[in-house]
């Protein structure tokens, strides 16, 4: 891959740890509002519940199935109420105080930091995410990931999401690139991978739950130091 210029990357669980990021902030959540004394739930087993129902409403909004506002309406109620806690009030506290809560916490993805260090005299690097644009903007400016990326193209400013290809050509054009000279690294094998191949990029599938998709012409890594091999 000499001819490779531009390296694009997703952001949630592909460089900034949603997933780890998203259980402190739950759990501080979790304490303040009592739940466990209050419904006799632990945080331990209510976590799961939120995570099938986020992870479940991302891939249906990647499917163009529900909206943003959806998914905001929807991930806590249901959580709270497949755990066995019926009470739409702390649902929406939750999703209120979420946003705000979980850029508190900036811990990005093991071999992150070390990946960018090393690409980043040789390449242009840049940021595709389909995450909420004020909380992602504050993602990337409040932890270590700030100053590495040329251009940041969010699905947000023209409502389109990956693996839509009009993100990929907003995102090529933000960064005066060549879709040949470019790659892309993402943890979503539809969204990222396949959304990018379709494009013509060529693509790197970051499998990190071990999901062992695979497909001709899409590398695959299970640790971000494996992109080394390529680039």
């Amino acid at each position: 891959m000499n001819t490779i210029k531009h390296v694009f990357f997703d952001l949630d669980n592909t460089l900034w740890d949603f997933r780890k990021n998203a259980k402190l902030a739950l759990e501080k959540l979790y304490i303040k509002y009592d739940v466990e004394k209050k419904y006799n739930f632990t945080f331990d087993q209510f976590h799961p519940y939120y995570h099938d129902s986020n992870e479940g409403l991302w891939a249906l909004i990647r499917d163009k199935k529900i909206t943003k506002e959806e998914l905001r309406a929807r991930r806590f109620k249901e959580a709270f109420d497949n755990l066995g806690i019926n009470n739409d009030e702390l649902a929406a506290i939750f999703e209120d105080e979420y946003m705000e809560t979980i850029t508190n916490y900036n811990e990005v993805v093991d071999g992150a930091m070390e990946l960018l260090e090393y690409l980043k005299p040789k390449y242009k690097l840049h940021i595709i995410t389909n995450g909420f644009i004020e909380v992602s903007k504050r993602k990337i400016e409040t932890s270590d990931l700030n100053g590495y990326f040329d251009t940041v193209t969010y699905a947000d400013e023209i409502k389109i999401l990956k693996p839509d290809p009009r993100i990929y050509t907003l995102a090529i054009q933000k960064a005066k690139a060549n879709v040949e000279e470019s790659i892309y690294i993402g943890d979503d094998w539809i969204a990222d991978a396949l959304g990018a191949k379709e494009f013509g990029m060529s693509s790197i599938f970051f499998d990190r739950l071990d999901d062992n998709f695979s497909q001709e012409g899409i590398a695959t890594i299970t640790h971000l130091d494996e992109v080394k091999k390529y680039l």
